[in-house]
């Protein structure tokens, strides 16, 4: 049906005030006077309502209550604060679905956990309509960044045959499903539909280096997933996952492009989205705008792993989890460089070779490789890139360490025989991401249907 978006009208009220329009929405709010009566309407398109003022006079009128579905047919007109308003009488008003009284979004102020038990209805609440206007906000300035700079866009498979990161956390795909008439797990295999293992990708970055040794640069930007049992407010079993790999660059390139990207994007964020960004200030963390303004007009930190441990230790601070030399950094460690050190975001670089995985290009010390993190002010680590190792020795050599089944990774190997050049990239997880921008601390309240541990609908 023909109808125009209330964005629209938001967003240029001179434009329409005069004109009379046709709008459908959700009502937010409605108050009911004696003659007259007012509807606070939004359909998605924005942050902000419309307030329709409805003259009541001798027609007869039914209050919508809230989470009725619409259709408002009225003329626009000047209202408070260079605002716009509808004009209607109660015969311009059609309701399309009647939301009872026991529609859970009657009353303000519910907590996020309880608007987590109702995923599909919870983008009706201002929260939840600003944080996915966000995340599409993001998402196409990511598109538009790589784009602009001669990058492909690739799409890797989400089935696949082998472990990006070595660590086994996999969900397994297979037709067959429990049974017990196979004797072996190798007989299992061999019926199942692929005819060997499968499981859902973690990632897609060695299908992307092999993109990067064809088209030269190249991005992903599509779901992963992992079978990790970690309920935390910064773990999901399925997120989306933004990696570039690109041929002929080493550690120093993948730190420059992963700054100047989250630089652009953001950015772009603060032009696109100032309702929003405004609104999880308010609300949310006092200070945000500020933050990225700061982000996006100052160089990032730069620290080794090495440094950065020292700096741990001499801190005082009583960590949870010890600091010592080979230790993964955990969320705690990696707030206090961001947010006490160096106030500001910070890539940390060199990471010992045990905690890294296989693939990055080992620095000629032996006890380290090209690795680096991005950590920022709130949430800890969102970028971890590397310098991949190119060099076909030495990847064998670090694969067989691991005890890594060589098989499973014949076509990746052969890029090192073949033309094998320096090359890099990173892994950015988007809703890590978007928990920076808007502020929110719990990754289950950025994606639309959160999956994790235990926990699926």
């Amino acid at each position: 049906m023909k109808h125009i978006d209330i964005k629209e009208i938001i967003s240029k009220p001179s434009e329409f005030i005069g004109s009379s329009v046709t709008v459908c929405g959700w009502v937010r709010t409605s108050r009911n006077s004696k003659s007259v009566a007012f509807i606070e309407l939004n359909d998605g398109t924005s942050l902000r309502n419309i307030q329709v003022v409805v003259d009541k006079g001798e027609g007869e009128y039914k209050e919508p209550r809230v989470g009725t579905s619409v259709r408002v047919e009225g003329l626009v007109v000047e209202g408070r604060n260079n605002t716009a308003e509808i004009n209607a009488v109660p015969g311009d008003i059609f309701v399309f679905g009647d939301a009872p009284t026991d529609y859970p979004l009657q009353k303000k102020g519910h907590t996020l956990e309880f608007l987590r038990s109702m995923p599909h209805l919870r983008g009706r609440t201002n929260t939840f309509n600003a944080v996915f206007r966000v995340r599409s906000v993001l998402a196409q300035a990511i598109h538009s960044y790589f784009q602009q700079h001669n990058y492909v866009y690739l799409n890797t498979p989400l089935i696949t045959g082998s472990d990006c990161e070595g660590a086994g956390e996999m969900f397994q795909v297979t037709t067959i499903g429990y049974s017990s008439e196979y004797k072996s797990e190798e007989d299992y295999y061999a019926a199942d539909f692929f005819g060997r293992k499968a499981g859902l990708s973690v990632s897609g970055q060695l299908e992307g280096e092999m993109g990067a040794t064809a088209f030269g640069k190249i991005y992903t930007f599509g779901p992963s997933f992992r079978a990790e049992n970690s309920n935390t407010p910064k773990h999901l079993a399925e997120f989306w996952h933004i990696e570039p790999e690109v041929a002929f660059m080493e550690l120093d390139d993948v730190i420059e492009l992963a700054e100047d990207m989250l630089k652009y994007v953001i950015g772009d964020l603060l032009e696109k989205c100032p309702d929003e960004i405004a609104f999880f200030d308010a609300h949310f963390e006092k200070g945000l705008k500020a933050r990225h303004e700061e982000l996006i007009s100052h160089d990032f930190a730069r620290v080794t792993y090495t440094e950065a441990i020292e700096l741990l230790k001499k801190s005082g601070e009583d960590f949870v989890y010890p600091v010592e030399w080979g230790c993964d950094l955990q969320t705690e460690h990696e707030r206090y460089i961001s947010e006490k050190v160096f106030k500001k975001a910070v890539f940390v670089t060199d990471y010992p070779k045990e905690i890294k995985s296989f693939y990055m290009k080992q620095n000629p010390d032996g006890k380290t490789v090209a690795a680096v993190d991005l950590l920022v002010p709130g949430v800890g680590e969102i970028i971890g890139g590397s310098e991949r190792e190119y060099d076909y020795d030495k990847l064998i050599t670090a694969m067989k360490e691991r005890e890594m089944n060589l098989d499973l990774y014949s076509d990746y190997l052969d890029l090192r025989k073949f033309g094998s050049v320096p090359h890099g990239g990173f892994g950015l997880g988007f809703e890590r991401l978007i928990m920076y921008t808007t502020g929110m601390q719990n990754i289950r309240d950025v994606i639309f249907f959160p999956r994790t541990v235990g926990s699926i609908r």
